[in-house]
């Protein structure tokens, strides 16, 4: 982590928070939420800076109270071992002082309901090691809160909070309205071994977009944001057009997965990492959903890939698999075998992260049979102007 970056002055983040949620005069309370390590998952330096930035955002924000016009909490909970996992029922306010190590910790009859938190505190920031973006975009439907999630948010993030995100949302909006449109998306991948195609139904589904603006009650995005996405169709009413392959790059090795019905049934390639992905997708099938294609736009602000999902898939192309009913799509907890087996995970396709598979191109499909080209060798061909 670079610990050299400048750290947010409370004037930013106060401006920060003003800028993505638009708070109005009524809106007295933000909670910033925190997960704890605990014996299963231990902690680990980022987990640990992370926790500690997320304190000081909250002293800050308490310094800074009368011009923000919210009442500031830090809230911990056990982490639920997972992205994207259910949260627990209950989480702790933390009353000042030192926080504590581990989820060990915690004091059950010190606890609160998740309920009553959303219900007094209507913006959340959730700067968590395990991502808490779909749990929350499902309370956010029940409870009026919205909330801006950062999973693995660290110090080497904070230029990405300095963006002109008018900009980047203008952009998120574009992008959006073409997946709005589009019945399909067409892939042509390359990768040493070759080339793959790959297409996803997008009939029957609305796109979304995460332009880091939450000004709405009832919606959670991430913070940095900048992608607009959808959910392939995945056959709950007809079979699903999606099939073909999907590369994905572990290390050295090219992963290839086959896709029918948009499900990733097999594995067609071979070595270590393609076996346990092949035994991931035996022992849970749900991961093998193609769960969102999403279109990030950040690359273009000079933002850079750092090894953290939270940011990285905001750059460019990128493809999930696993839980989609956060995202309008029908595989969520209950398709999984167990709380703790519940996923989404994005493969980022941007030279960074990915360098030996290359988007060679990417067409958006239409319904009167249009073609739009989008991408071609990984580079947005459309004119955002």
């Amino acid at each position: 982590m670079n610990t050299s970056m400048e750290p947010l002055t409370g004037d930013e983040l106060v401006a920060l928070v003003k800028r993505v949620f638009l708070p109005q005069s009524h809106e007295k309370g933000l909670a910033v939420l925190v997960d704890l390590p605990d014996a299963q998952v231990p902690d680990n330096p980022d987990w640990a800076a992370r926790r500690r930035i997320a304190a000081q955002w909250v002293e800050t924000f308490a310094r800074h109270q009368v011009e923000l016009g919210l009442s500031p909490v830090l809230v911990l909970y056990p982490n639920v071992h997972t992205n994207n996992g259910d949260l627990p029922e209950r989480c702790w306010i933390h009353g000042g002082g030192p926080l504590p190590a581990t989820a060990e910790a915690l004091e059950a009859s010190a606890s609160i309901p998740f309920a009553e938190l959303y219900a007094s505190h209507s913006i959340l920031i959730a700067p968590t090691e395990f991502s808490a973006t779909a749990p929350l975009k499902m309370a956010a439907r029940q409870h009026p809160f919205r909330a801006a999630t950062m999973p693995g948010f660290r110090e080497d993030m904070i230029p990405a909070l300095r963006l002109d995100y008018t900009e980047v949302n203008r952009r998120v909006e574009y992008l959006k309205a073409l997946l709005d449109e589009a019945v399909g998306a067409d892939f042509l991948f390359g990768h040493s071994g070759g080339h793959d195609t790959l297409h996803l139904d997008l009939r029957f589904r609305s796109a979304h977009a995460s332009g880091g603006l939450l000004p709405k009650l009832g919606v959670a995005g991430n913070l940095p944001s900048g992608e607009a996405y959808i959910v392939p169709f995945e056959g709950e009413t007809e079979p699903s057009r999606s099939e073909g392959v999907v590369p994905v790059q572990f290390g050295g090795e090219v992963v290839r997965y086959r896709i029918v019905n948009n499900v990733a049934t097999e594995v067609l390639s071979q070595g270590p990492a393609s076996e346990e992905e092949q035994e991931h997708l035996r022992r849970e099938p749900a991961y093998g959903n193609v769960a969102e294609l999403g279109l990030g736009v950040l690359a273009a602000f000079g933002v850079k890939p750092i090894g953290e999902i939270l940011l990285d898939e905001k750059l460019g192309l990128h493809i999930a698999f696993g839980r989609s009913e956060h995202f309008g799509g029908q595989v969520g907890p209950k398709q999984f075998s167990s709380p703790a087996a519940v996923i989404h995970i994005d493969r980022v396709y941007v030279p960074e992260t990915q360098p030996d598979v290359k988007v060679l191109k990417l067409d958006l499909i239409f319904a009167d049979g249009r073609v739009q080209p989008l991408m071609r060798d990984g580079q947005y061909v459309v004119d955002f102007n």
